[in-house]
């Protein structure tokens, strides 16, 4: 029940409430939240092989059609995804002509992995957000912030941002000039 539920997104303070009313009330549950939240992490990791190569041959299909679509995956010492990074040509082009400032924020594990999704957006001569880049990352640590960077900067066929605009996030800050040594880097409120 508890994987069904998260394969839906339904967030963990509504999937414990629904399991210790099963079983007659909280007084009843030798459980606590972080623990359904343990069990829906290992359990949807579990499937996560099956829908890598799902997407790998998404990947693939996408590349036929675009020949400008680039993607990368980092695995861990087991063979996992760790990283996933995707652009399209489109975006690759965009980036070309509207690439001068960046900006790159991470969502808060909103999808049924619990990965935190990294789009590099920026603004075209219209306002308009545009999309440079995507990735899904396992942790926030430095060390993937600076494959996630490392990839994309080769995506983008070394061109660097003259600017970079990122939430306070410490690993961010750590591994932005690490990567972009002259980018002008600042945060956003």
């Amino acid at each position: 029940m508890i994987v069904t539920l998260r394969k839906e997104n339904a967030p963990i303070k509504q999937i414990v409430s629904l399991v210790t009313s099963q079983l007659g009330g909280a007084k009843n549950a030798t459980f606590i939240s972080k623990d359904v939240s343990n069990f829906a992490g290992s359990a949807m990791r579990s499937l996560f092989g099956s829908d890598v190569s799902t997407t790998l041959d998404y990947f693939k299909h996408l590349e036929a059609e675009d020949p400008m679509f680039f993607y990368a995956i980092k695995t861990d010492d087991f063979g996992r995804a760790q990283n996933i990074f995707w652009v399209d040509g489109r975006s690759r082009l965009a980036y070309h002509y509207f690439g001068d400032v960046i900006t790159f924020d991470t969502t808060y594990m909103t999808n049924k992995y619990n990965m935190p999704f990294a789009p590099f957006v920026g603004t075209n001569h219209h306002w308009q957000s545009i999309l440079f880049g995507c990735a899904l990352i396992r942790d926030e640590q430095a060390s993937s912030f600076e494959w996630i960077f490392k990839t994309w900067l080769q995506a983008m066929g070394g061109h660097h941002p003259k600017a970079m605009i990122t939430d306070q996030d410490l690993a961010m800050k750590k591994a932005i000039p690490n990567v972009f040594p002259d980018v002008r880097h600042r945060f956003c409120e």
